[in-house]
């Protein structure tokens, strides 16, 4: 081969591997009908490979189910968005938006229909319905203990909440349930996960290590929102608060950030919104446990802690759909009411019985989601509704946190990013080479367009062909993981 071919070859591995993109993400779990996605980089990277991922969901989610809630009136959900004046979204996201259809275009699924814009107004659509009063969301309720409510149990002062998220009930939901944990790049976010559906940014549900924060409906609240108030949505305004290191910036991380981010929207917000925020145990209440009563009109922000005088005793925090603190309404539900009639004196709440409380006394047949939380504990436990079933009457998905957040095995650091490979043939036919990689033993993982592993083999450089006959056509992403860096790269097979 001839001098000027073999700098032509170069040349074009150079610019195939400028182009490359990485994904920084993989399906990590697929059980009980729920799908654990793991993503890392930065917003973009973290956007492109969920996009990658779970494209085929995500347009399921928007083609199916938020369409559907709009109906006639999606176009002028996606101008609201566009113009930014009733709803204002960051750059930040924006950007992450536009990496999800990226990598969904990247995938192979098919987003003719769709751009960035459909992602937002997925990420934003209970904000822009009360804006043009189309009403329409989640109920839920939760219940949290700590402290003395906990001692003399397996608890033992820890705190815990267990928190339903109701909505209606939607194959095309119930389908796509994903916890999906984020592992940023940002010197100034730190790890947090979401529990929701396929295509969500922000968090309807959603934790960190040390606390969590969980959207409700707050329906006796009948303003719309304010047209040019430029409303943070809601799911987002809790994600600020989670993923931020530490979002108030007094040293610690606890219900206070959530407070924070939620507070900083002067404004209030696009609906009638409470948010359910509990932290890891400590001597001072107002750090461990709190209720957010939000709105469209003043008082746009009211904050419940464990001093107000709501019903429920002990250290015990509950919250459903209704005012209580603001305008000292105390406008209790039947759910409401049935917990104080059911939780006794507040005390000897385990982990079994908070979430038995909860089962049992706060129930509503729309429950798509039901969840338990207990950061010093360790523990996630999640069921879902299936089986035509109630998520409350099936058997949970049991994580530790942990388990969750850990690295998924290229660590959070500049040195150990993710570097592009070049795969050739493409389209493949038998097999494929790999180029661009240094010398070392190598384990390879071939992913299909779900993100499943369908192949695992290991090999060592120069020598870098993989069989690929068996595998049926379609796009497919590999990985390799060696010399401390871990190497993707994506083809086609054709035939």
């Amino acid at each position: 081969m001839g001098k000027v071919s073999l700098i032509f070859i170069g040349l074009l591995l150079n610019s195939l591997m400028a182009e490359a993109q990485p994904v920084h993400g993989l399906i990590y779990k697929d059980t009980l009908g729920v799908q654990v996605v793991k993503i890392w980089g930065t917003h973009q990277e973290r956007g492109y490979a969920l996009g990658y991922l779970t494209g085929a969901k995500i347009t399921d989610i928007i083609i199916n189910y938020i369409k559907p809630q709009f109906g006639s009136y999606y176009t002028l959900a996606r101008t609201t968005v566009i113009q930014g004046n009733d709803i204002t979204i960051p750059q930040t996201y924006k950007d992450e938006a536009q990496a999800m259809i990226d990598g969904m275009n990247a995938s192979g699924t098919n987003t003719t229909s769709l751009d960035q814009t459909d992602i937002l107004v997925s990420n934003s659509f209970l904000d822009i319905q009360n804006v043009f009063y189309l009403k329409n969301g989640p109920g839920c309720s939760g219940l949290m203990s700590w402290n003395t409510a906990t001692l003399g149990t397996d608890l033992d002062g820890k705190s815990v909440i267990s928190r339903h998220l109701d909505w209606t009930i939607s194959s095309v939901l119930y389908n796509n349930n994903v916890i999906i944990v984020h592992f940023p790049f940002e010197s100034n976010e730190s790890k947090w996960l979401l529990i929701g559906f396929s295509g969500m940014m922000g968090a309807l549900s959603g934790l960190n290590p040390d606390f969590g924060a969980f959207q409700h409906q707050m329906v006796d609240v009948t303003n719309a929102g304010i047209h040019n108030m430029h409303y943070l949505p809601i799911w987002l305004a809790i994600r600020n608060g989670l993923e931020r290191q530490d979002y108030n910036g007094d040293g610690l991380r606890n219900v206070q950030d959530i407070h924070s981010s939620l507070n900083d929207c002067s404004n209030g917000f696009a609906a009638g919104f409470i948010v359910t925020s509990l932290a890891r145990t400590s001597p001072t209440d107002s750090l461990v446990a709190m209720v957010a009563e939000l709105a469209p009109v003043s008082p746009t922000r009211t904050f419940r802690y464990n001093d107000y005088p709501d019903s429920i005793p002990d250290d015990n925090l509950y919250a459903s759909n209704y005012e209580i603190k603001r305008n000292n309404a105390r406008h209790y539900d039947v759910r409401y009411l049935s917990i104080v009639n059911h939780i006794g004196n507040g005390t000897n709440i385990g982990l079994d019985t908070n979430w038995n409380l909860m089962k049992n006394y706060s129930i509503q047949t729309t429950n798509l989601q039901f969840m338990e939380y207990s950061p010093e504990m360790n523990v996630l436990r999640l069921s879902v509704y299936r089986d035509n079933q109630p998520a409350y009457m099936n058997d949970p998905v049991v994580f530790t946190l942990s388990e969750l957040f850990d690295d998924p095995g290229v660590g959070i650091n500049e040195k150990t990013r993710d570097k592009a490979i070049i795969i050739y043939p493409d389209p493949a036919e038998e097999s494929i080479s790999i180029a661009g990689i240094f010398k070392g033993n190598y384990e390879i993982e071939i992913f299909n367009v779900n993100g499943r592993m369908v192949k695992s083999s290991h090999a060592e450089f120069p020598d870098m062909r993989i069989n690929v006959s068996s595998l049926p056509p379609g796009f497919y992403m590999a990985r390799l993981t060696g010399n401390d860096f871990v190497y993707t790269g994506r083809f086609l097979k054709d035939r």
